[in-house]
């Protein structure tokens, strides 16, 4: 009778720990302050929060590992299509920049968006029937965990890679290292500036991993997003002031309408444009690279603010300005889930995308001779 009392109490407590463990772990994400920033450590167990309590929706992958060989490790969204039917992939990054600390919050409320309002909102749901959503938190999570060591790093921009032979001074700026008209304009050779494109195109970890799996999947991608900050403007392709996206005024277009939405929440202003026209000329970004190889829609969001705080802004203005980012990205999600499955027009590249990078090496020399068609 003792032994059977005994095995009973076990058993009982046993469940009661194991109840205990699950109701810690569903509440998990819900007390996850999104109105603060986050080290990095804090973000990786966040993730693994939101996959466990949302193991119908959420899956997770690692897909690189940076230079310092931590994991680059996204949250893949989607519910599956009741019809059977392909679907296609929208593609988002966050924290590219190691100082733009509000890049990464943002994906993490916009991860808590979409698990939280999904089952409740009839359109979210049928677009992620239709759509696979991948989200980055932190790509440069080198870079990003050293602005957390102390005041004097907080702002450090780059990789943290070591120089080429002969220079001290550590990283790259990972989006001058795709390869998209690479190392041709608004970049620097010199590793010690903050626009170092690196020794070639896709010599860094960070960015060969973001180029070789959305590479896989191209033909199935519809929107790559890559969140920044700051300046309040929406980026289109491209940042060479010589070259133009085939579907340009789309793009104007739809960032006009996402810039609108934004501004209805707050009033913030968000200007759209190639970045020559309202910021400055670059290469090698990771948003002329999606465009290139054939994705239609490719934007850079600079989130808040116009100067005041710049890369520092304030934990007070976190949920305002990821309110705002939410709106406009998915006002460029419903656009393009849209016109792809309720018109039964697919937006396709007007190039394949070996067709893209070939143009975009002619482009290059026509550019360095003169001659431009």
């Amino acid at each position: 009778m003792e032994k059977s009392t005994l095995g009973f109490f076990v058993l009982v407590l046993t469940i009661v720990q194991t109840s205990n463990s699950l109701v810690e772990g569903l509440e998990s994400t819900r007390m996850y302050d999104y109105t603060k920033y986050h080290p990095m450590d804090e973000i990786y167990k966040w993730m693994e929060d939101v996959e466990r309590e949302n193991p119908e929706l959420v899956s997770s992958a690692v897909y690189g590992r940076t230079f310092e060989g931590k994991n680059i490790t996204l949250l893949k969204f989607g519910l599956q299509n009741p019809e059977g039917k392909e679907k296609k992939v929208i593609w988002m990054d966050c924290g590219i920049h190691a100082r733009e600390w509000i890049a990464p919050a943002f994906c993490q409320w916009f991860v808590k968006e979409i698990v939280t309002s999904y089952k409740t909102n009839k359109k979210l749901e049928q677009m992620l029937q239709n759509l696979d959503v991948y989200v980055t938190p932190v790509i440069n999570v080198d870079g990003y965990m050293y602005t957390w060591v102390n005041t004097t790093t907080r702002i450090w921009r780059k990789s943290r890679s070591t120089p080429p032979s002969g220079n001290s001074c550590l990283g790259v700026d990972l989006n001058r290292n795709f390869n998209a008209n690479w190392g041709t304009v608004g970049v620097s050779f010199d590793s010690c500036a903050n626009t170092y494109c690196g020794k070639e195109a896709g010599s860094e970890p960070e960015a060969t991993a973001v180029m070789d799996f959305v590479g896989k999947m191209v033909k199935q991608t519809l929107c790559f997003l890559t969140i920044h900050s700051a300046g309040q403007l929406i980026l289109l392709p491209y940042g060479h002031p010589q070259i133009s996206a085939p579907n340009y005024d789309e793009l104007v277009s739809v960032g006009k309408a996402a810039a609108a939405e934004m501004k209805k929440l707050h009033g913030m202003g968000y200007t759209v444009g190639t970045s020559p026209q309202i910021l400055y000329p670059n290469s090698g970004s990771s948003r002329d690279w999606a465009r290139l190889v054939g994705i239609p829609f490719s934007y850079t969001f600079e989130l808040r603010d116009k100067g005041e705080f710049s890369h520092l802004l304030p934990e007070d203005q976190i949920k305002p300005a990821c309110e705002e980012a939410y709106a406009g990205a998915l006002s460029i999600i419903t656009y393009v889930h849209d016109k792809t499955f309720n018109s039964g027009a697919i937006p396709s590249a007007a190039f394949s995308g070996v067709a893209m990078v070939m143009l975009s090496s002619f482009m290059i020399v026509f550019l360095t001779t003169g001659v431009f068609l």
